[in-house]
Formats: C-alpha cells, sequence, structure tokens
C-alpha cells in the first residue's frame, strides 16, 4: 500500500467559480504511480466544494442558479461576526466539500460524462484542495 499528496492552489477572479480539475487530479495520479485504489479530492476551507458531474456550459448555469435559490445572498446570523460570507458555508453544505473516486488501471474510474469540480463560493483570495491517492 502506498500514498501520494498533492495540492493544487486556486485564487479565483471572481467571488463564485466553478473549475474543472479532472485533468490536474488525473495527473496527480499519475505521479503517485497507484495502479488499483482510490483518490480523495477535498477542498481545504468551509466556504468552497468538490463535486463531480458533467462539463456541460448549461448545466454548470443551472447548478448556479439552483444554488443562489437554495442560498441566497442575504443578511444570515452567521455575518454578525463580522463576515459576508454565510451563502457560501451553505453552499458548502448542498454540495459537499470532497470527492472519492475509485483508481483501475491507473486511471481514474469515472463514467463517459462524469468530470470532477472546484467550486468556489468566497474567492478572491488563496485557497486549497488536497488530493490524497491511496493504492497499491
Amino acid at each position: 500500500m502506498k500514498t501520494y499528496t498533492e495540492y493544487l492552489a486556486f485564487q479565483t477572479e471572481q467571488k463564485e467559480e466553478i473549475i474543472p480539475i479532472t485533468k490536474q487530479v488525473g495527473n496527480a495520479l499519475g505521479k503517485s504511480g497507484i495502479q488499483d485504489g482510490m483518490i480523495l479530492v477535498s477542498a481545504m476551507h468551509i466556504t468552497a466544494a468538490v463535486y463531480v458531474n458533467d462539463l456541460e456550459a448549461g448545466l454548470i448555469e443551472d447548478i448556479r442558479e439552483w444554488l443562489q435559490g437554495l442560498a441566497p445572498e442575504k443578511n444570515y446570523r452567521h455575518q454578525a461576526t463580522g463576515e459576508t460570507n454565510g451563502s457560501a458555508h451553505l453552499k458548502n453544505l448542498i454540495m459537499h466539500h470532497q470527492v472519492i473516486i475509485p483508481v483501475s488501471h491507473g486511471r481514474l474510474d469515472l463514467g463517459p460524462w462524469q468530470q470532477i469540480f472546484y467550486a468556489e463560493f468566497d474567492g478572491q483570495r488563496k485557497k486549497r484542495v488536497v488530493i490524497k491517492a491511496i493504492g497499491i
């Protein structure tokens, strides 16, 4: 059994962005040398998310609109602490902060349309994602 860890860094230009990261995760897996196991991809911030879905522009906009409806920008109690990101925290809870992808034959074992995404909900500052591959 072996492990490999790599970090991705982000500083988005906008407060909210959805970024495809399948290629970066696949590259990290290649560096790991792992042929069979799992790879964890986890946002290291509570105002961001990592998820798997289809890389299709209309769907991405639908997801953004859906999240805005569930967690709109408003004056949340959290913001009494001086923060302005209550909506971002709720979006993280909806989308979750990590995914685990199976690894088979040295490749990400994703379905035909599945891609990995980093979703930033409180950006324009430095953020990180940890990638942890575990296997043989």
